[in-house]
């Protein structure tokens, strides 16, 4: 298991562009190629890990299965976990059949017990390293409900560093000149449904 910190910057499509152009100016460079995931978000019915999450409580968790590009032949069931240590993520690769199970059936987790999916967040991922700094940019970030057929739109997007739990916070705030803020898409899924953002 290995710890890491994430550093989140809200930004809007044209400032997420600004900024793109010049780290790249900079000497950002490419990781790999752009990607879109879904994930499948699992909660309690009266949504225990959205609250936690809203709260800050530590430790907290989020669960949800994970597929890129439409491909749900390749599928990642992801326990990721906030405590006062960091963050760290454990994965598990499953077959579709035991995803459709758990979409009909739920998931037993030792924590929060019973959960159930509650929100399919969909986006855009382009992945660059800047000095050393693994740098993502999420756009076109859409939430489904499993109780609603509505699709919401999320207008804003998010830059995302994930960076070694040793690295410095300064060092981190400085790479990036742009405050950096809280963007938990699972937690704006709610938010922007319910028009509190």
């Amino acid at each position: 298991m290995s710890f890491r910190k994430e550093k989140k910057f809200r930004v809007s499509s044209s400032d997420s562009l600004i900024l793109k152009s010049k780290l790249l100016k900079e000497g950002m460079s490419v990781l790999y190629p752009d990607r879109n995931i879904t994930s499948q978000y699992f909660d309690t019915k009266d949504l225990e890990a959205f609250r936690q999450s809203e709260e800050g409580i530590l430790p907290r968790k989020k669960i949800r299965v994970r597929w890129y590009n439409d491909d749900q032949k390749l599928l990642t069931l992801e326990e990721k976990t906030s405590s006062v240590e960091g963050r760290y993520k454990t994965s598990l690769k499953i077959k579709k059949n035991d995803f459709d199970k758990i979409l009909k059936s739920g998931i037993f987790d030792k924590i929060y017990g019973n959960i159930f999916p509650s929100v399919k967040i969909g986006y855009s991922r382009s992945y660059f390293l800047f000095k050393k700094i693994r740098i993502t940019f999420d756009k076109s970030i859409t939430y489904k409900f499993s109780d609603n057929y509505l699709i919401y739109r999320d207008f804003e997007e998010v830059v995302e560093m994930k960076a070694p739990a040793n690295c410095s916070e300064g060092y981190l705030e400085n790479l990036i000149n742009t405050p950096m803020s809280r963007f938990s898409k699972y937690c704006r899924a709610f938010l922007v449904r319910d028009n509190l953002i």
